[in-house]
C-alpha cells in the first residue's frame, strides 16, 4: 500500500475532483481511504432523547484508493511512489523529484 495515514493526497475523479486533503484512515483489505473534510455525505440522525431535535450530519465516506494520487511534500505535485533502501530502512520516494516522502 503506497498511501498511509497522514499523507496529503489529491482526488482524481468524482464531485471533489482536483481537491487535496489529508488521509484520516486507510482500509487495506477493502482498498479504501477516508479524507478529512472531503467526499462528504449527509446522514439524518434521529433524536436520542425526548425533547432533543433530529439533525443532519455530514460524514466523510471512504473512496477507492485508485481514485486518489499522493502529493509530494517537496515538489507539491501529484506523483507515484517508489521504494528504495536507505541503509536498513525502506523509504518511500517521489517518482518526479526523487525526494523522500
Amino acid at each position: 500500500m503506497n498511501i498511509k495515514k497522514g499523507d496529503t493526497i489529491k482526488i482524481l475523479v468524482g464531485k471533489d475532483r482536483g481537491k487535496t486533503g489529508k488521509v484520516i484512515s486507510v482500509d487495506v483489505k477493502a482498498g479504501k481511504v477516508s479524507l478529512e473534510g472531503l467526499n462528504l455525505y449527509k446522514k439524518h440522525v434521529k433524536p436520542k432523547t425526548q425533547g432533543q431535535k433530529g439533525e443532519v450530519v455530514s460524514i466523510a465516506r471512504p473512496m477507492d484508493i485508485s481514485n486518489v494520487a499522493i502529493v509530494c511534500s517537496n515538489c507539491n505535485k501529484q506523483t507515484r511512489v517508489g521504494f528504495r533502501m536507505d541503509g536498513d530502512k525502506k523509504v518511500r520516494y517521489c517518482a518526479k523529484c526523487k525526494g523522500a516522502i
